[in-house]
């Protein structure tokens, strides 16, 4: 079995406070989250080793976006995400 028929997987927003590395401006910007929630029980054709497996899956996020753009009109460019986790643990 694959990891992905461990987890029911939906998409979400999170705000986040993040700096502009060009122009230095401070602003609430909302990111991509991909989020993996481990499924209740396990399909039927799992053999032992994916039980295993189960046992020691946790529900976590991915962050989809690596790159924002600046918010501010005089700046607009595209500046990567550096104060923010990749993966999180729920």
């Amino acid at each position: 079995m694959e990891e992905r028929d461990f987890f029911d997987e939906t998409e979400s927003l999170k705000p986040a406070v993040l700096n502009c590395d060009k122009c230095h401006q401070s602003d609430t910007y909302e990111v991509r989250w991909l989020v993996r929630q481990k499924k209740k029980a396990l399909p039927g054709r799992a053999d032992e080793r994916d039980r295993a497996r189960f046992a020691k899956a946790r529900s976590y996020m991915i962050r989809r976006d690596d790159l924002l753009q600046c918010k501010n009109p005089r700046c607009r460019k595209r500046f990567e995400i550096s104060g923010l986790q990749s993966v999180v643990f729920l």
